[in-house]
C-alpha cells in the first residue's frame, strides 16, 4: 500500500486512459495515531518494569489492567481492552510494536486517524473477549489488535485487488502465510491463541464492512483514487465486529 505508487481502476469507477496519472487521495497524511499508540504502549511497559523493580516483583499495571477472567466477571470490563497496552517482556513488546509500526505506517493513511484507532481498539476488544470466553488463563499483549491489523490489510488488498493487479495474489498469499505461521507459534504453552483468533475475526468483520473501498473518480482536477465508504459503513462495521463479541460477552455474564 504505497501511496506514491500509481493506481488504476476498479469496477464501478471510470477508467482513465492509459498513461494518465491518478492522484491518490489519502485519509491521513501522517500515521500519527500509530506513533501515539507505540509511545503510550512503551511508556506503560516502562511503568511495568518500574513497578516490578520498586515492589519486589509485582506488576501493578498488569494487576490493574490484565485480562483476568475473575475480575472481568466482577464488572472490571475495561480488562477487555487494556491488555493491549501491557506486555510481558522486552521481546514481546518489541515484536508487537514493530508489527504495529510496519502495518500502521501505511494502513492509517488509507483508514484515517479515527477509523484506524477504532480498528485497533476493536481488534483488542474482540481478541480479549474471545480469550475471556474460551480461555481461563490470564493474558496481556497488543497481538490481539495487531492480528486485527493483519486481517484488515488482507481485506483491504482483496477488496481493492483490481488496483493492485497481479501483485494482489502474492500479497494475499504472504499475509496468509504470516497468519498461519503466527497461529502455529501461538500453539505453544503460555501464548493466548484465542486472543489472536478473536483479533483476526474482529479485524476481518470491521474491515469488510467499514474498511477503505477505493474507486477512481474523474474530477475537475483530474483522476482521483478515493474511498467510497461513508460514516454509516463505519457504524455497520462496528456493529458486525465489536457488537457481535459484545453480545457474546453479555451472554457469558447472564449465564454466570
Amino acid at each position: 500500500m504505497n501511496s506514491s505508487e500509481p493506481s488504476y481502476t476498479q469496477p464501478g469507477g471510470p477508467i482513465p486512459p492509459g498513461g494518465i496519472p491518478v492522484t491518490v487521495k489519502l485519509a491521513a497524511k501522517k500515521p500519527s495515531v500509530t506513533y501515539i499508540l507505540i509511545g503510550v504502549t512503551v511508556a506503560i511497559y516502562l511503568l511495568q518494569m518500574l513497578s516490578q523493580t520498586l515492589s519486589g516483583g509485582y506488576d501493578f499495571p498488569f494487576i490493574l489492567g490484565g485480562k483476568i477472567n475473575e475480575y472481568i466477571l466482577r464488572g472490571q470490563v475495561w480488562r477487555l481492552i487494556t491488555p493491549a497496552l501491557l506486555h510481558g517482556n522486552l521481546l514481546h513488546i518489541a515484536f508487537n510494536m514493530y508489527a504495529l509500526y510496519s502495518l500502521g505506517e501505511s494502513m492509517e493513511r488509507y483508514y484515517g486517524h479515527k477509523r484506524f484507532l477504532l480498528l485497533y481498539g476493536i481488534g483488542a476488544f474482540c481478541g480479549n473477549s474471545l480469550s475471556f470466553l474460551l480461555s481461563p488463563k490470564a493474558s496481556l499483549g497488543a497481538s490481539t489488535a495487531v492480528f486485527a491489523l493483519v486481517a484488515a490489510e488482507g481485506v483491504f488488498i482483496y477488496r481493492n485487488r483490481n488496483l493492485f493487479g497481479r501483485r494482489a495474489r502474492m500479497m494475499l498469499s504472504n499475509l496468509v502465510m504470516i497468519v498461519v505461521v503466527n497461529l502455529l507459534i501461538g500453539l505453544q504453552p503460555g501464548i493466548d491463541n484465542w486472543g489472536h483468533v478473536g483479533g483476526l475475526a474482529g479485524g476481518v468483520l470491521f474491515a469488510w464492512f467499514a474498511g477503505p473501498w477505493l474507486k477512481v473518480e474523474n474530477t475537475y482536477s483530474g483522476y482521483e483514487l478515493t474511498d467510497s465508504r461513508r460514516g454509516s459503513d463505519v457504524w455497520k462495521g462496528t456493529a458486525f465486529s465489536a457488537g457481535l463479541f459484545l453480545a457474546a460477552v453479555i451472554g457469558r455474564f447472564i449465564a454466570g
